[in-house]
């Protein structure tokens, strides 16, 4: 059994062997429910999000999408010095 101290703010610190286990990393989130006997079931929270969530990340207000082309244009011109 792992046994945890609760803080002055009621706060919980789970060891690294526990959260291994879970699986999770620091910013990760992890759900907890109570169960009708007084535990607590602890898992995590699986991320929803899909790859297309990243699409247009770093797009700026009003910035046109530029192609591939544009891209390798600027990239050139960059490694030439002429940026």
């Amino acid at each position: 059994m792992n046994a945890v101290t609760i803080t002055m703010k009621g706060q919980i610190t789970l060891r690294k062997d526990l959260l291994r286990h879970l699986g999770v990393h620091p910013g990760d989130k992890i759900s907890l429910d109570k169960l009708p006997d007084g535990r607590i079931a602890i898992q995590p929270l699986k991320r929803t999000g899909t790859i297309s969530d990243v699409f247009g990340m770093l797009k700026r207000e009003g910035q046109r999408p530029i192609s591939i082309e544009e891209m390798n244009e600027i990239i050139e011109k960059g490694w030439a010095g002429q940026l």
